[in-house]
């Protein structure tokens, strides 16, 4: 069960793993009473005898993903990535993997299953790319926790022959037909993703109190109804605002009910953060249909943003510090080099 002692003020925890003694600082005497420090190290103690029964089992999978992978993993995934990721891995790896032993695997049969995503059923590159990382990732924690000695999905690769998405922009011509067809309301949020490279979930989040006259203070999202923190660090960000897209916010104000500083400045009926689907849905798509722009969605929005901003020259460094992106994820993925642009 462990012992406990004190030591120049603190709470030492001691126990024994292995034949041999251990202890730690478990933290001030000052701070901790006894009692508390005897649970601390009662954890210690119950994380190194479950540790023990773990080394003994023999892992399947499909267990080992749900049992241990998803538990640890999901403590520092967002709500988005913890969706996407546990569907994407439960669906395409766990029901086809799961009463294969860990310790069972090798390279080829691994290799052969991503192919088969993309002869037989047709997956995408990017979901198959993604399957390659988890399946190294679930790998590696398995070596981690000493359950395998080396890695099966070390050199797995994405077939060549995955199909790719394409990823298109608007061209100005289309941004300004785009801006022609909308209402205020849409125009304004349509602008603030285009013109000032953010994205729909921090639109949406926004309240009065974080737009200024010189920039946009992003703080928070929403996502599925629920107010976040953005996306990564990066997001965190004051997103500039050019002069036009400032009248345009202005002009919002005017015509909104309610403009305290913790108000919405795009609110539903209830006075609740407006739904992004219900807003791109009814108010959106259907009139960029007419013009022949419903497949210019918020993620092709953005990426106009990046690359209209790299075609007047704009630093690369300013464009991924707007839009919330590391230099390479904005030069490599967002911005895209359309013919045109190199003649």
């Amino acid at each position: 069960t462990g012992g406990i002692r004190k030591q120049r003020g603190r709470w030492l925890g001691m126990w024994w793993a292995d034949g041999k003694r251990k202890s730690r600082v478990l933290g001030f005497v000052k701070d901790m009473t006894k009692s508390k420090a005897r649970e601390e190290v009662a954890k210690i103690v119950a994380e190194e005898n479950a540790k023990r029964q773990d080394a003994g089992r023999v892992w399947h999978f499909g267990d080992f993903v749900e049992q241990v992978f998803f538990p640890y993993y999901s403590r520092k995934w967002k709500a988005s990535t913890r969706g996407s990721t546990m569907n994407r891995i439960s669906i395409h790896l766990v029901a086809d993997l799961k009463d294969r032993k860990l310790a069972g695997f090798k390279r080829d049969e691994l290799q052969d299953l991503l192919n088969q995503k993309v002869e037989e059923e047709g997956l995408s590159f990017s979901t198959v790319d993604h399957l390659r990382w988890d399946l190294k990732q679930v790998f590696d924690m398995a070596i981690s926790d000493g359950h395998i000695e080396r890695n099966p999905a070390q050199l797995l690769f994405t077939p060549r022959d995955a199909p790719r998405a394409e990823r298109r922009v608007m061209t100005i011509e289309e941004v300004r037909t785009c801006f022609s067809v909308l209402a205020q309301r849409e125009r304004l949020v349509v602008k603030l993703a285009i013109l000032a490279g953010m994205r729909p979930g921090e639109i949406f989040a926004l309240t009065w109190g974080r737009l200024t006259t010189t920039y946009v203070d992003i703080r928070q999202r929403i996502y599925r109804g629920v107010i976040d923190s953005p996306k990564t660090s990066f997001s965190v960000r004051q997103a500039a605002v050019p002069e036009g897209l400032l009248r345009e916010i202005e002009a919002w104000r005017a015509a909104s009910p309610v403009i305290k500083d913790n108000a919405w400045v795009f609110p539903s009926e209830r006075m609740t953060p407006m739904s992004k689907d219900n807003c791109w849905n009814r108010n959106i798509k259907p009139k960029l249909a007419k013009v022949g722009l419903a497949w210019a969605n918020f993620l092709v929005m953005r990426r106009t943003h990046s690359t209209l901003m790299g075609e007047l020259g704009i630093d690369g460094k300013l464009v991924a510090g707007q839009c919330g992106h590391t230099l390479d994820v904005s030069q490599n993925i967002y911005r895209q080099s359309p013919v045109a642009s190199r003649l």
